[in-house]
């Protein structure tokens, strides 16, 4: 436990000022995100713009194209909840069996990504690290079309996440993820409460 607070200490002092403001608009997007504010988007849209900067200066390519990713679409997400309106931007469930199809066939594309990355990258939490990656750009888009099992998705993700980072000597982006997680089970709750009081209202 001492390791682990000296650690946190030491990562809390390096911390550019950059970084700091990329975890807090980061969590701003979730807390955001679960209240159904579109407000979440320029959080989530600055906070990315910083991480693929700050990625791309540290020599970590992957992180970076994922952020690039996320970039694009914090610029999606906010086109389409802006159609609050529109019937197909009202928060909505999918069947298991879709979730079932979708589980099935990105846990097969994170394995093939782990076969072929493993020719040329450290075979070390690869899978882990494959599967977070997949899993998370399926589930930015979810979130985006207003899916509510998308919170359930970063439940399981920012679990694998959080690990990772301990296992890796990072426990500040680690315990981040535990707010993530947090955040994932009170974003499910609450979308789920409105879900089903439309449902209450049109029957």
């Amino acid at each position: 436990m001492g390791d682990i607070l000296s650690q946190l200490s030491s990562q809390f002092a390096a911390q550019s000022w950059a970084e700091i403001l990329a975890v807090a608009l980061a969590l701003a997007y979730v807390w955001l995100a679960a209240k159904e504010s579109i407000w979440c988007w320029p959080c989530a849209l600055i906070s990315t713009a910083i991480y693929t900067w700050l990625f791309w200066e540290v020599a970590l390519p992957f992180h970076t194209l994922l952020n690039a990713y996320y970039l694009v679409m914090a610029l999606y997400g906010w086109f389409k909840w802006r159609k609050q309106d529109d019937e197909d931007m009202t928060i909505q469930s999918w069947s298991v069996k879709r979730h079932a199809l979708c589980i099935s066939g990105l846990t097969l594309i994170s394995i093939l990504i782990t076969q072929i990355g493993a020719m040329w990258l450290d075979t070390e939490y690869l899978y882990l690290d494959a599967f977070v990656t997949v899993f998370s750009v399926f589930t930015t888009v979810l979130m985006a079309h207003k899916v509510l099992e998308n919170w359930l998705y970063w439940l399981v993700i920012n679990t694998f996440a959080m690990y990772l980072y301990f296992a890796k000597d990072m426990p500040l982006t680690g315990l981040l993820f535990v707010g993530y997680a947090v955040f994932a089970v009170y974003g499910y709750y609450n979308w789920r409460q409105q879900l089903t009081g439309r449902k209450y209202a049109q029957a």
